[in-house]
Parts: structure tokens; C-alpha cells; sequence
């Protein structure tokens, strides 16, 4: 309770995290171990102002929500979101009970706020019915309108965050006003404003960040090494990084035996410490029996992506006597690439020979080698 009225708060994670590039939603992310969407709970859990929290997720995480969130005694409904972000808040309103208390609405990507955040937001809300946490702009601010543009007054111009913090009565009919009018807003304030209800700033943080794009989260840089080897033989095709090399012998191997990408995804486990390709895709299972090793690697992206990792850069080198594969090694950097969601300058694969000396000398193999650098949130 603050100041006898019940306050809920709606934490937002139901974005899909798009620009993360990544398999799984920023929220499921991990800051030093956490995941992005406990971290954001857990001020709101452990003031006594508030009183029970709805998280908002997208429906096909709604069991991973609802697994992160068993330890928090407060959290008392995980709820489906909408197409859009107020859509996902409207699904929460109709699920506030109370319409004589308070509502925080809160990113469920931002999960630097603290408890001094939410309590001022609280206090402004409880005092004017409306309020945000804000900071004053840093940067000189331009407005371009039809090709001219003016410089504007940053005395005057505030970064919006969140919790924003409204009267429950105000909020539901603030939502109900946009939805008759079919407006979207950027956030829910602007739906008070549309009432004609001034908002108050309270004090946010410039550390109060949302988790938008990899670059903000803090990194925790990581190198893996790779290595394998596969045997020449006849009738049988040369994969090495997804592209069939025309040649009169191909690697044997229970895939599709492309030793480049194998050293690479040993290089992206072994970076994250979850074993080898042996223990994920054994040559004793049959539906990796001639599998695409490019298939392989896109698993492996999806593994180190659930672990909370993303692959910085990688390097791999092809030992080989024959046949030249520098024709092909541009189409080898973008097939990796682009499984890997890369940019092609963060990939190079280089090919050498071993001056006729061993077994790839002899041209009985051909063995890779490949390094990687991969970050952890």
C-alpha cells in the first residue's frame, strides 16, 4: 500500500527483441547470471509500496515467465500480451482489480530501476494522478520538418523512462478514450495527455537504460577453439562452410562431414562451456545422418543464444592440400554469416596447405581449425 491505496505494477515483456538478433527475447537475457526480466522485477518485489505485479509476455513464453517469476511471492498473473505494446498494457489493466489505487507501468527490458525511482514516481502519481520518470536531455536536439530544421531548447527537453505511475481510474478511461479513437501512442502518458491531464515528472536515472539493441548490455568477452578432422574418400561430396566444392573426393563423415563448421561450432561451445558437437548432435543418432552441417550451426546459434551468448567474431582455417578453395572462400564467410546473423567483416576463413607433409599432405583428410569470440550478458 502507499498511502492506503493498493498499488499493482505491469511489467511489459512481451516484445519480440528484434534488433537483438537473437532467437530468444531480450527479457530472457542474462546480466551477470539473471535473467534481464528478474533483474526488472525485483526492486518492484522488495519495496512494501507495491503491492502485486502482472508481467506481461508473449504467449508462447508465457511458461518460461511463468518459471523465471515462481520465486516472487508479488508476481501474481502472468498475462498474454497484444500485437503491440498497448495492446499488452490494455490485457493488464483488465486485470487490475482495483480501480481506487495506483498503476505502475514498467518496461520489463529495463532493469537498472531502483527502488528510489519507483517511490518517486509514486509520489508524484499519488500527488498529481499522472507521472514519469524523466532526465533532462543530454544532447543538443534538432527538429526537421519538410527539409528545414531548428535547433531546440534542451533546457526544456526530458528523456521519458519508466515506471510511469497513474491513478487506476484515470489510466483505464485514458485507454479506453485511444481505443474508441483508434489511437496508438508512443507511451501511456501520451494517452493521459489526450485527456487533457497534465504529467508530472518525477526523477528517473540516466543508468535507468532500456535494453534494446546488444550494445546495451554489459559484455563478458569469452574465446573458444575448435578443431576436427575428416577423412578423403571417393562418392562422396566436398561441403566446407555450406558450399559443395567440386572436387573427385568428399569428406566422410555421418553428416554431411564439413570439417569447417564442425571446428567452428566446437569453438562456439567450448567458448560457453557446453561441451562438444558429440554431445549435442552424436553420429550414433540417426537424424544427423547426413544432415547440412550449416542446419548444425544454426542449433548451435540457438543454444549459446538461450545461455544468453552472441557470437562477436570468428576465424577458421581449412587445411587442405587440395583442391584451392580460394575461388570459394567469399562464399564461405557469407554462408557462415548469415547463419550466424554476422556481418561478413566479422568472419574470416582462410585456407593453407601443409607443404605436402602428414596426412593432409598426403591428401588422405582434410582437418580445420577455428577460433571465435562470443559475449555473455
Amino acid at each position: 500500500m502507499y498511502n492506503d491505496k493498493k498499488v499493482t505494477a505491469i511489467i511489459t515483456a512481451a516484445g519480440k527483441g528484434s534488433r537483438m538478433g537473437s532467437s530468444i527475447p531480450k527479457q530472457f537475457f542474462k546480466i551477470g547470471g539473471i535473467t534481464v526480466l528478474e533483474k526488472t522485477i525485483s526492486p518492484f518485489e522488495e519495496i512494501d509500496e507495491v503491492d502485486d505485479i502482472l508481467v506481461v509476455s508473449r504467449e508462447e513464453f508465457i511458461s518460461k515467465c511463468d518459471v523465471l517469476c515462481k520465486p516472487f511471492r508479488k508476481v501474481r498473473e502472468i498475462i498474454a500480451g497484444g500485437s503491440e505494446r498497448q495492446d499488452s498494457v490494455r490485457n493488464a489493466l483488465n486485470a487490475v482489480e482495483c480501480d481506487n489505487g495506483l498503476v505502475l507501468i514498467h518496461d520489463g527490458a529495463r532493469p537498472y530501476v531502483t527502488k528510489e525511482i519507483i517511490i518517486d514516481v509514486l509520489k508524484h502519481t499519488l500527488e498529481s494522478g499522472a507521472a514519469v520518470a524523466a532526465v533532462p536531455a543530454k544532447d543538443t536536439i534538432r527538429q526537421v520538418n519538410s527539409g528545414e530544421s531548428i535547433t531546440l531548447d534542451r533546457s526544456s527537453l526530458y528523456n521519458v523512462q519508466t515506471p510511469q505511475g497513474f491513478k487506476t481510474e484515470l489510466i483505464k478511461r485514458a485507454f479506453e478514450k485511444a481505443y474508441t479513437d483508434n489511437y496508438y501512442g508512443t507511451d501511456d502518458a501520451v494517452l493521459v495527455e489526450r485527456l487533457g491531464k497534465e504529467v508530472s515528472i518525477a526523477r528517473g536515472s540516466y543508468s535507468n537504460i532500456k535494453i534494446t539493441t546488444r550494445e546495451d548490455l554489459p559484455l563478458n568477452v569469452r574465446v573458444g577453439m575448435g578443431y576436427d578432422v575428416h577423412k578423403l574418400t571417393e562418392e562422396r561430396k566436398l561441403i566446407l562452410c555450406g558450399v559443395n566444392i567440386p572436387f573427385e573426393k568428399g569428406l566422410l563423415g555421418h553428416s554431411d562431414a564439413d570439417v569447417a563448421v564442425h571446428a567452428l561450432m566446437d569453438a562456439m561451445l567450448g567458448a560457453a562451456a557446453m561441451g562438444d558437437i558429440g554431445r549435442h548432435f552424436p553420429d550414433t543418432d540417426e537424424r544427423y545422418k547426413g544432415i547440412s552441417s550449416m542446419i548444425l550451426l544454426k542449433k548451435v546459434k540457438e543454444l549459446i543464444d538461450q545461455e544468453g551468448y552472441t557470437v562477436g567474431n570468428v576465424d577458421i582455417t581449412i587445411m587442405a592440400q587440395k583442391p584451392k578453395l580460394a575461388p570459394y572462400i567469399e562464399e564461405m564467410r557469407k554462408n557462415v554469416a548469415g547463419v550466424l546473423k554476422l556481418e561478413i567483416g566479422d568472419v574470416n576463413v582462410k585456407a593453407t596447405t601443409t607443404e605436402k607433409l602428414g596426412f593432409v599432405g598426403r591428401e588422405e583428410g582434410i582437418a580445420a581449425e577455428a577460433v571465435c569470440i562470443i559475449n555473455r550478458c
